[in-house]
Order: C-alpha cells, then sequence, then structure tokens
C-alpha cells in the first residue's frame, strides 16, 4: 500500500508536465519514465511475485552455490553472511507464498531437483549438478576440501533448501492460481509498458506468418543448398574456438568493408555467447547450430547484437537513456540482425549457414504463440514446450523448457520480443528507406538506431522518422484491468 501511494504520487507528478511543449526527443523520455511507472505499477498489482512464485526466492540462492571457495578472506566472509541468509530467507518465503501458481510451484520443484539441461547462466560441468539442491552439493563437497570452516553454514543452507522442497511438495495440491495474467491484463501490459501498438491478437497473426514464410524459405535454401558440402559438429574445444575466432573476424570485416554499421575504436573482444560443451545426449538446439557454424548466434548475441550493443550503452550518460534497457528493443535488434545481414551478404561465402538463420527466426516465430498462450492462461508450460517442439526442427525439450520458464516467470511479452521485435526493426528500416530515399545509408541508420538508446522500438521510430500514429496509443494509460 504505501509504495502504490508513492507511486500515485509520481504519476500525478509526470502527468502535470506540459510534454506537448517539448522535443520529440523530449517526449520519448517521457514515456519511456511513464512505461517504468507502468510497470512497477503492474509488478504491485498484478505480478506479485513474492506472493505467487518460489521461484523468486530460488533464483538468487543459485549465485550463492556457485561461488569459488578459494578466493580472499573477505571473498569467503561475504559468502558466510550470504549462506546465513538462506534459512531465513526460505522461511520467510513459506509465509509469503500464499497465491502460488500450480506452473511456477512445478518449474520450482524440477529446478531444485534437475539440472536445466542447458547451462542457462550456470558455470559449465561436464556433469552437471542435479539442480539447485545438487549444486548446494557441489558447494559442501569443493567447501569440505578447501574450507572446512564453511561446512557448518553450507549444511545448514542446504538442509533450508531440501526443506522448502519438502514444504513445496507437502502443499502442491493447494497451489492452483494461474500463472499467466490474463488476455486483458497482457494487452494492456504490452501496449503500456512493452510500448509495442499490437494487441495480442495482431501479433499470433503477424508470427504465423513469419513461421510460414520462414519455414517455406527454409525448405527453398535447403534445396539451393542441396549440393553444397555439409557442416559438420566441432569435435573439440579447440576446434570451436578456430570456428569464433575466423567468424568473429569475418563478420567485423563485413560490418566494416560493407559500410553496415560503425564499430568504434573502444570496442574490443567481446567472446562468444555459446561455450564447448559435451553432453551425453549430444548437442542441445543451440549447440547443433553453433557448433557447425557459429556465425547465427554472433551476429544476435556478440556483434552487431547484444554484447556489442552493450559496449555502446555503457558509454551512454543521458540520465534517462542510460538506465533504460527493453527487453523488445534488444531482442528486436538482435533478431532483426540475423537475416537482414544474411541478406546484406554476411553468409555469401558459407550459404549452408543460411538454412541456420531460418532456424533461428523459425524458433523465434514459435515462441509468439507460446508466451501469449501462458500468459493468457490457455496453455500449461507443457504444452507450449510441446507446440514449440512440434514447430521448430531440432528443438530438444530443455531448450524449450527453459524457455518457456522464462516466458511464464518474467514479466510479459518477452517471448513475443524476439519475432515482434524484429518486425518493428523491418518497417523502421523501411520508414526511413522511403523517408530518404536515395540518401539513405544502411550504416547511417544502424547507427542512429544504436545511439537512440535501448528503448521500445515504437519510441525509437517516432524520434527518427517522427510518425507518431504508434505513440498516440500511449500518452493515455487507463487503470489495470481488474482479474476476471
Amino acid at each position: 500500500t504505501q509504495k502504490l501511494a508513492g507511486l500515485g504520487a509520481l504519476e500525478t507528478k509526470l502527468a502535470a508536465l506540459p510534454v506537448e511543449t517539448w522535443s520529440r526527443a523530449g517526449q520519448v523520455d517521457y514515456l519511456a519514465v511513464k512505461s517504468i511507472l507502468n510497470g512497477y505499477r503492474f509488478n504491485l498489482e498484478v505480478l506479485r511475485p513474492w506472493k505467487r512464485d518460489p521461484g523468486f526466492y530460488l533464483d538468487p540462492l543459485m549465485a550463492v552455490a556457485f561461488t569459488e571457495v578459494t578466493g580472499s578472506e573477505e571473498d569467503i566472509a561475504k559468502l558466510r553472511a550470504r549462506l546465513r541468509q538462506v534459512p531465513p530467507l526460505l522461511a520467510s518465503a513459506q509465509g509469503n507464498l500464499t497465491e502460488v501458481a500450480g506452473d511456477f510451484a512445478d518449474l520450482a520443484l524440477h529446478n531444485l531437483e534437475n539440472s536445466d539441461g542447458v547451462n542457462h547462466y550456470h558455470p559449465y560441468r561436464p556433469v552437471p549438478p542435479a539442480g539447485i539442491i545438487g549444486w548446494y552439493d557441489d558447494l559442501l563437497a569443493r567447501s569440505t576440501a578447501a574450507r572446512p570452516d564453511l561446512v557448518a553454514d553450507v549444511v545448514a543452507a542446504r538442509d533450508a533448501v531440501v526443506g522448502f522442497r519438502d514444504w513445496l511438495r507437502a502443499g502442491r495440491a493447494q497451489m492452483t492460481a494461474p500463472g499467466g495474467v490474463g488476455a486483458e491484463r497482457y494487452d494492456w501490459y504490452i501496449r503500456h509498458v512493452r510500448m509495442i501498438p499490437l494487441t495480442a491478437a495482431e501479433m499470433l497473426t503477424l508470427a504465423e506468418r513469419e513461421h510460414e514464410r520462414m519455414t517455406a524459405a527454409l525448405a527453398l535454401l535447403r534445396h539451393r543448398n542441396r549440393g553444397e558440402p555439409a557442416l559438420t559438429l566441432s569435435q573439440s574445444a579447440a576446434e570451436q574456438a578456430g570456428k569464433v575466432a575466423a567468424t568473429d573476424k569475418a563478420v567485423r570485416r563485413f560490418l566494416t568493408e560493407q559500410d553496415i554499421v560503425t564499430i568504434p575504436d573502444f570496442v574490443g573482444e567481446l567472446g562468444s555467447n555459446t561455450p564447448y560443451i559435451e553432453r551425453p545426449g549430444g548437442p542441445n538446439f543451440w549447440e547443433q547450430i553453433q557448433f557447425r557454424d557459429p556465425i547465427p548466434d554472433h551476429l544476435h548475441a556478440v556483434i552487431p547484437g547484444h554484447r556489442f550493443d552493450a559496449v555502446l550503452a555503457a558509454r551512454d550518460t543521458r540520465p534517462i537513456r542510460s538506465s533504460y534497457s527493453d527487453g523488445g528493443r534488444a531482442e528486436g535488434w538482435a533478431t532483426y540482425l540475423e537475416e537482414a545481414l544474411m541478406l546484406a551478404g554476411a553468409t555469401s561465402d558459407r550459404p549452408r549457414s543460411d538454412v541456420f538463420m531460418q532456424l533461428f527466426g523459425i524458433f523465434r516465430a514459435a515462441r509468439v504463440p507460446a508466451d501469449i498462450a501462458m500468459q493468457q492462461n490457455r496453455w500449461t508450460v507443457a504444452e507450449a514446450v510441446n507446440s514449440m517442439r512440434a514447430r521448430t526442427p531440432w528443438l530438444d525439450e530443455d531448450v524449450a523448457r527453459v524457455d518457456a520458464e522464462i516466458y511464464l516467470r518474467r514479466p510479459p511479452g518477452y517471448g513475443i520480443a524476439y519475432t515482434i521485435g524484429k518486425l518493428q526493426m523491418d518497417a523502421l528500416l523501411a520508414d526511413r528507406a522511403s523517408q530518404l530515399g536515395e540518401a539513405f545509408s544502411l550504416r547511417e541508420f544502424h547507427d542512429a538506431f544504436l545511439a537512440a538508446g535501448r528503448l521500445p522500438i515504437a519510441l525509437v521510430r517516432y524520434e527518427m522518422t517522427g510518425a507518431g500514429e504508434e505513440v498516440a496509443l500511449f500518452w493515455k494509460t487507463p487503470p489495470v484491468p481488474s482479474a476476471r
């Protein structure tokens, strides 16, 4: 109640500002702040993960278990303090979690006892520990060997985690709240927080068309490339590192020589997004592609995608834009780069890789109905996993489940961000190329887009083109719809 009252006071102050007299850039900043406040309200009124999601309490505990026990005494003291916070945190969680969603409970129970199979933000182990409990067992073994003085605190933390699992198991039958936010609230969030000028129904239609288009393109490219040598999986970390290094060199050369985007001198090495891992069951979806040719994810996640984008954003000193990072903008830009740079010639010397670009895009499009149906409480996580796998070649259950968990447990609209953001990028490129005609420069377009900051793409479009029909939808914010 206190937070909602404070938020209301901020909303009143924002509404009183004479924004209609401001510059276009100032109006964009205003709408960006408005979207942040709308997001806070939605979190307080609807999402309330501290009441609904056991993973809200478990997620931070993973980083504790990952901690090395060979650091300085100061590092060990910090680890000890964090370990001692685990039992009281999980005790309070049991009192707070009064409206637990069934899917959230099932995901938490799975993650407590099972590796996610993807190494999603996890340190690499040839044989991954069995979930959160397994990681605390791993921490206990490392502490026993290197820091016996930590053992009692590790045991107490591990026992608290096991006790939390037992509490979830015992109460699971009563944990029946819906995981999604519902159809009306989903559309409200997409428009007034994500600031995407589309409804769920419109996004479903667009994504279905993208899935059809890219599946057709996949068939055509496979036919075109039927005589090309097959690309084989890397057989060692050294082989994969060589592929990544060669890809990075080729991509940077292409971006520069073909006038695609400016690479400032301060942009150094950016690494790789997919480490070489040998799995007993073979590579997962991402690895099936990356270990054959790293270029699809290198464009998306390294340069000129996420890591390059982050390096530029870190040097932004503007008070609002330096603090704002919209998922639709980040994923829309990165997904746009896959097919756009393929069409611009990035894979002209490696035609087999064009198939992989389409596979990525097909998976992105298959996420849209999964995201929407889970948030509208029409599909369970299992149904979303089955749908994505049925519609995406090579997609394994672990990758699909991790994705479904992200799109249900994060604030709504992250799963749609890739394909819908990519389509917004396509539209912006078309707008700007039509506006400028022969004066259009792809490098200048990309540089200007990146310089605008990581704001919702509709706001960037308004700033770059002056077209105001999309942002006209964002100026007035109705109340968050009530639960149905």
